[in-house]
């Protein structure tokens, strides 16, 4: 019976050697980072076109702001709803915080959509509120997903904001920006660099450099996105000066830029729907701006 012992005891080490290993890739596993998901992306947007147009003063808009709410505190961000004033106005910009290093970083997108799609060819629907799947959605679809997998122990202070009114202008007693001026305004100090994005979900994604935006951050930008192999989609070409959320910030001498493709078929128009936000577009955005913000 002797020589039993040491076949029991290697046959144990044996076993608490595997289970040793198992666990141990598979916590390694549990911890590494999430990588962007462009399909949950998509189903953000999906999720805001189901609450109808988020025109400002709506049950929508409401819905909205509570589900921003619900989903950033769930990854662990500290949200604050701005309830402020423009022109009359009032005014609900949502911000998400987290993070404590020297670095101050914004990522910004409007979430509103347009009282009336005032582009389209078809007078009755030109009356009604632009769906604004690609001109809001997208861009707030993207920040979602980036507070989601944006690593909880980045050195930076990372602020993700979501601007109300931006795209009412030319419409009676209203204009554009209103909800990125009104947080401008707030600011108590200034953040080291702002990205906005805008009219990202095109299939079809052209992204000019903006001719108002910050240069340097644009180069930087730019270049992540080259080497990440989407010079296709980051054309490295001044093309546009577009008014956007950006402004306030360049006006107030702080380092902004708009990443936009303002190129959009159906800008303004009833057709701004879901079939038209390609989840590899909103992908391509949340990979360049998560490889930046981790650089």
């Amino acid at each position: 019976m002797k020589w039993k012992w040491p076949v029991v005891l290697l046959s144990f080490l044996f076993v608490a050697a595997v289970v040793y290993y198992f666990t141990s890739q598979l916590n390694s596993s549990s911890e590494q980072a999430p990588s962007f998901d462009a399909n949950l992306a998509y189903q953000h947007v999906l999720n805001q076109m189901n609450f109808g147009p988020r025109t400002p003063g709506s049950v929508a808009q409401e819905d909205l702001i509570r589900y921003l709410t619900t989903e950033l505190t769930q990854y662990g961000w500290q949200v604050e709803i701005q309830n402020t004033e423009m022109m009359g106005h009032p005014i609900r910009n949502v911000i998400a915080r987290r993070g404590t290093g020297s670095e101050w970083v914004i990522l910004g997108a409007h979430y509103d959509s347009r009282f009336y799609a005032d582009e389209d060819t078809d007078s009755q629907k030109a009356a009604q509120p632009v769906p604004g799947a690609n001109d809001g959605a997208s861009g707030v679809a993207v920040l979602l997903e980036l507070a989601r997998v944006i690593p909880q122990d980045i050195d930076k202070e990372i602020w993700l904001v979501f601007f109300d009114a931006e795209d009412q202008g030319r419409l009676s007693d209203w204009d554009w920006i209103l909800g990125s001026r009104a947080f401008v305004q707030s600011l108590e100090s200034k953040p080291d660099a702002v990205v906005v994005i805008d009219m990202i979900g095109d299939a079809d994604l052209n992204i000019y450099r903006e001719m108002a935006s910050d240069q340097a951050l644009n180069d930087e930008i730019w270049k992540t996105a080259a080497d990440l192999g989407y010079s296709d989609t980051f054309i490295d070409e001044n093309k546009y000066s577009i008014l956007d959320d950006h402004l306030p910030f360049i006006e107030a001498g702080i380092p902004a830029i708009d990443v936009i493709d303002i190129e959009f078929e159906y800008w303004h128009t009833s057709e701004d729907t879901a079939d038209k936000v390609s989840p590899s577009s909103l992908e391509i955005i949340g990979v360049t701006l998560l490889t930046w913000l981790e650089k």
